[in-house]
């Protein structure tokens, strides 16, 4: 679950040379498009944007079965990503451990009070000034400086992924005064990763694994080592096994943390049974 990179090593490269080096047992790396007009699908279902979670679990994974000659079980198959796509290796191996037998998220989206709070004002200030989601939307697409409208953009991406409402969403404010709706920021956090591991089929599907490696920058934009460190908490209380690495870094430009998930989920495949 991750992209290319321009001027960086990016993802493949990465895995060629630790195959090329013999640093990880050769594998198949397939990298799903799961974006959306929004923004990020967060790898879930929605009525809003369209069934991710199948399209990966029930369409991807069969497929790819089907034209390679993989070890199409779920002990030889790992997940993983960055950002958005960290949060959809853990959501993914905690409801499918019958698909997976490792994962790693690279500062996984998680404690969505900290990770999405923060860009509430600036999205009811965009949504307000655009006159509602639809103008805002339209806005969007013809504005040649995008920058400053992202904050908002993703914040009606991440209500399509966690609170649509059949093909249109619920926003977790009301506008214009941006009061919090708690029956719908409520929804939000029903697919919070942390409030996630306390479903205990989702925890024991963790504790299945044969590898759970997460990391986080120590100077994270949304705080998402905050989270990561409060996750990992409930994980040592839980008994789940785990590795966690923090590193000198914030969200953007940690491509290159790419070759230590590899290295260690490729590694985790090639010795599981």
């Amino acid at each position: 679950m991750a992209g290319f990179s321009v001027w960086d090593e990016n993802l493949p490269e990465q895995m060629d040379g630790l195959i090329t080096a013999g640093e990880a047992p050769p594998v198949i790396v397939v990298m799903p498009d799961c974006f959306t007009r929004l923004g990020g699908s967060q790898y879930l279902n929605s009525t809003a944007t369209g069934p991710y979670a199948d399209y990966l679990t029930v369409e991807i994974i069969p497929f790819i079965d089907g034209q390679l000659k993989t070890l199409p079980t779920g002990d030889h198959r790992g997940v993983l990503g960055k950002s958005s796509g960290g949060y959809g290796a853990l959501t993914l191996a905690m409801k499918h451990p019958e698909l997976f037998c490792a994962a790693a998220s690279h500062s996984g989206d998680m404690y969505f009070t900290y990770g999405y709070l923060q860009d509430f004002p600036a999205a009811v200030n965009a949504l307000n000034e655009a006159g509602g989601v639809t103008p805002f939307l339209e806005q969007f697409s013809s504005a040649r400086d995008k920058g400053p409208l992202i904050p908002a953009l993703n914040i009606i991406a991440m209500a399509a992924a966690y609170s649509p409402d059949g093909t249109k969403i619920e926003l977790p404010f009301e506008l214009p005064s941006g009061r919090i709706r708690e029956a719908v920021w409520e929804r939000w956090l029903a697919h919070d990763p942390i409030r996630m591991l306390e479903d205990q089929a989702h925890a024991a599907a963790l504790g299945s694994l044969t590898l759970l490696w997460l990391d986080a920058g120590t100077r994270d934009e949304y705080g998402l080592h905050l989270g990561a460190r409060i996750f990992v908490e409930r994980l040592v209380a839980l008994g789940i096994a785990h590795h966690y690495e923090e590193h000198d870094g914030g969200h953007r430009g940690i491509n290159h943390r790419y070759r230590e998930s590899l290295q260690a989920v490729a590694g985790a495949l090639a010795h599981s049974h």
